[in-house]
């Protein structure tokens, strides 16, 4: 018996050179992720809230 243990994904932001999308994993977590580049941050649903908030002191 197979079964599919693949995320499912949607893109949040995208630009030329970054991306940041989010993966509802298997397990019931739901995880972000920023690509800069060639550099990829993941971040769990808390770490998430914390980068948000940070970004948005930023502006």
């Amino acid at each position: 018996m197979s079964t599919n243990n693949d995320p499912a994904t949607e893109t949040l932001a995208e630009t030329d050179n970054y991306l940041a999308w989010k993966a509802d994993e298997p397990d019931g977590e739901v995880t972000y992720h920023i690509e800069l580049n060639n550099v990829t941050v993941h971040f769990f649903e808390e770490e998430w809230q914390e980068f948000l908030q940070l970004a948005r002191n930023l502006l």
